[in-house]
């Protein structure tokens, strides 16, 4: 039965999906037809489309749009041409990519169109980021990418903003990982990753003006059980940079509540940087975020103190994985020294996990202080989340008495 199991992971799924895709929508306008066209790539001399779907056995297909467009209301939803994912050029693969592969991609971008003013990374992983970096060079943004969460980056796909460079090329095939994209690879890097034959390499042009789309909107699909269609537009957010920041207050019972501290610069940067990263995050999500670096990330939890705890408990763990791996070349997991472990476990301790002096992000609001207070307990000085519970003024107050400060959105950003 294994080898089987492993047989079926390297087996091609032969689908059968048509080569086109018309959608058409009836209205009092008339009708509406968006014409779409199956992607595939020249591997090793033959046409070839996904490799599968979510799972071995389920086959799955591509398409970009090619024609057509339409309106709901002011928002054009559908504008064929500024192609990124569904145009993106395969320069690697010994395995083609499957599915998932491509969405880790494309929600890597969904983070990485906010960030464009600065090299900035992102590890995927099963649709989640699992370590998202800036920094003053490309090599630096991807190795604090890596290690914000080191294990879990382990087969991950990485997007990164600017065109690749020779050194970062040589810390990403230090790793193994499944998927790179980038807009460009400089010379001499694409020869470092063919030592990772089964390293899917893709290109995406388009990635050099992933700016433009912030504001764009697209149609988001999903089908039920039954075969019936949710459809919707894609989600923007109106958070565009500081100005659209709003410091918490709120009004309860004839009272009105107000955060008393200000955000720092620094502050307002990590709140911006968080936010951003929140966006291509799994809801119910708490995260946090230090010097434009994630800490720890927490996904896809049914309550709100529940995912502040994982995401607190994950810091802990990574920074001790980290400083073990750093200064000993090894996972905490394979460290025998019991002493050593508890020097390094006591370092974590009296640092709080990273998280002392870090950045809350949520993407719903508190309905309670206590899901604030988890954060504010580990030294956290700020908070950005939506606003709008009932009971805001119990996290103003959570905040004010920690001399922490927080802003609201004004804007839930669930991801399902």
């Amino acid at each position: 039965m294994p080898e089987d199991l492993k047989k079926a992971y390297r087996t091609i799924v032969r689908e059968a999906f048509p080569e086109g895709m018309e959608i058409t929508f009836v209205g009092s306008e008339g009708r509406r037809t968006l014409i779409y066209e199956k992607v595939t790539w020249e591997i090793a001399g033959e046409r070839k489309g996904l490799r599968y779907g979510e799972n071995p056995g389920q086959p799955a297909a591509l398409y970009r749009p090619t024609n057509g467009n339409l309106v709901l209301g002011d928002v054009v939803t559908i504008q064929p041409g500024p192609y990124l994912v569904s145009d993106a050029e395969m320069l690697q693969s010994g395995k083609h990519p499957g599915k998932i592969n491509l969405t880790d991609a494309d929600n890597a971008l969904n983070i990485l169109r906010y960030l464009q003013d600065t090299p900035t990374v992102a590890i995927m992983k099963h649709n989640n980021p699992c370590g998202v970096a800036q920094a003053e060079n490309l090599e630096t943004a991807y190795l604090r990418a890596d290690r914000a969460d080191r294990i879990a980056a382990f087969g991950g796909c990485i997007a990164l903003n600017r065109p690749v460079d020779p050194a970062t090329a040589e810390a990403i095939v230090s790793r193994y990982a499944e998927v790179v994209v980038a807009p460009d690879y400089e010379p001499g890097v694409m020869e470092r990753f063919a030592a990772r034959k089964n390293l899917r390499v893709l290109r995406i042009r388009n990635m050099a003006r992933l700016q433009d789309f912030v504001g764009f909107s697209c149609l988001d699909f999903k089908a039920l059980i039954d075969g019936g269609i949710v459809l919707q537009t894609s989600y923007e957010s109106r958070i565009r940079g500081r100005e659209d920041l709003m410091p918490a207050a709120c009004t309860y019972k004839g009272k009105e509540y107000r955060i008393e501290r200000r955000p720092t610069e620094e502050q307002i940067r990590d709140m911006l940087f968080g936010w951003w990263v929140e966006l291509g995050i799994s809801s119910n999500s708490v995260i946090y975020v230090k010097d434009r670096a994630t800490v720890g990330i927490g996904t896809g939890e049914q309550d709100r103190v529940g995912v502040a705890e994982i995401a607190r408990d994950k810091a802990y763990r990574k920074m001790a994985d980290r400083i073990c791996f750093e200064e000993n070349g090894i996972p905490i997991h394979e460290l025998k020294d019991e002493q050593l472990r508890k020097e390094i476990e006591g370092r974590v301790q009296e640092a709080r996990g990273g998280l002392r002096g870090a950045v809350m992000v949520s993407d719903a609001f508190f309905p309670f202080r206590d899901g604030v207070d988890v954060g504010l307990r580990e030294g956290v000085t700020a908070v950005i989340q939506p606003g709008g519970s009932e009971r805001d003024f119990e996290s103003i107050e959570a905040c004010n008495e920690a001399g922490a400060t927080m802003v609201f959105t004004g804007q839930r950003c669930f991801k399902h």
